[in-house]
């Protein structure tokens, strides 16, 4: 990030009403990762009509925001967008609204930066739609699952679109390769889950009865020989909870390096699956506005479809 030279002054637009302070500052700072967003708002850098705020300030129309210039050390700057993430995620766009914008998102990209991970999908997006003054993420994928993912380009559709999702007004569907042959007679799996710390400050779920309800839906798509194609439904929305409920069925995903298994991992071997089969399909959702129900779908990638292609050849 360039250093600034002068303190900004920023009047909030309306498009920018309701929004925290600290994430009103990410998309004007791009590059300044959270934790020097948050240190200058504690120590009174950061004003609004002249007066400190905390973090979690949000804003009103005409509110006049103080930021400071800042220089960052190579340490701790966010990275700036590289040419192939900034066309991949222009080319990620599967449909756009006014105040909405649904990404078939990549694999292997996080999409929140930290813990190691110098940019993540949000602020790479923030830093390539530049036209936009509010981006936010309405819910999140694993950094290792791919497809649709809801993002809110105001503050009016986030809050729309975070009841819907707390209201179960959202249906996500995922696909997911898992290994042996998943019986059809078993549709949902219901099993507690709960967070437990798995060494080296990495957190896991496992399925425990003091844990929180959890259900998925599952159906078969397509079966094969020692894998099988499953669409999975989530009916709540616990962290990993495909993950955890289809491993608790003994039937756990491939490539998965958190919750598979050493068999699992020589299927994926022997079908060249060098990533985690999870990729979410389709979304339906409610368009924030109108309320009318706004249906998406996310292809599978080349790889994922080439991996299915050669799970047929050996059925």
């Amino acid at each position: 990030m360039a250093e600034g030279r002068d303190v900004q002054w920023v009047e909030v637009s309306e498009g920018q009403v309701g929004q925290r302070i600290d994430n009103f500052l990410r998309t004007r700072l791009k590059g300044a990762p959270k934790s020097l967003i948050y240190r200058i708002v504690r120590k009174g850098e950061i004003r609004v009509n002249k007066k400190r705020v905390k973090a979690d300030y949000r804003l009103a129309l005409g509110d006049l925001v103080r930021i400071p210039p800042l220089r960052l050390a190579p340490e701790e700057a966010v990275r700036e967008v590289s040419d192939g993430l900034r066309n991949l995620l222009a080319g990620s766009v599967l449909v756009e609204g006014p105040d909405w914008m649904v990404l078939n998102k990549p694999a292997g990209l996080a999409v929140h930066g930290g813990s190691g991970v110098k940019i993540g999908l949000i602020e790479a997006l923030r830093q390539v739609r530049d036209d936009l003054d509010f981006l936010e993420l309405v819910h999140r994928l694993d950094r290792d699952t791919s497809g649709c993912l809801l993002l809110a380009k105001s503050r009016a559709a986030l809050v729309t679109l975070n009841q819907a999702l707390k209201a179960h007004q959202m249906d996500k569907q995922y696909l997911a390769l898992v290994q042996g042959r998943w019986p059809t007679r078993r549709e949902f799996v219901s099993a507690r889950l709960d967070r437990f710390d798995a060494g080296n400050g990495e957190r896991r779920m496992r399925v425990d009865n003091q844990g929180k309800v959890s259900r998925t839906r599952f159906a078969v798509r397509e079966a094969f020989s020692r894998v099988t194609l499953i669409e999975a439904e989530p009916v709540t929305g616990r962290t990993h909870q495909i993950r955890v409920h289809a491993a608790h069925a003994g039937h756990a995903l491939l490539g998965d390096d958190k919750y598979g298994t050493r068999e699992g991992a020589r299927l994926a071997r022997e079908l060249k699956l060098d990533r985690l089969f999870l990729h979410s399909h389709a979304l339906t959702f409610p368009e924030p506005t109108s309320g009318r129900p706004v249906h998406v779908k996310a292809p599978l990638g080349e790889t994922l479809e080439a991996v299915l292609a050669r799970a047929r050849r050996v059925s």
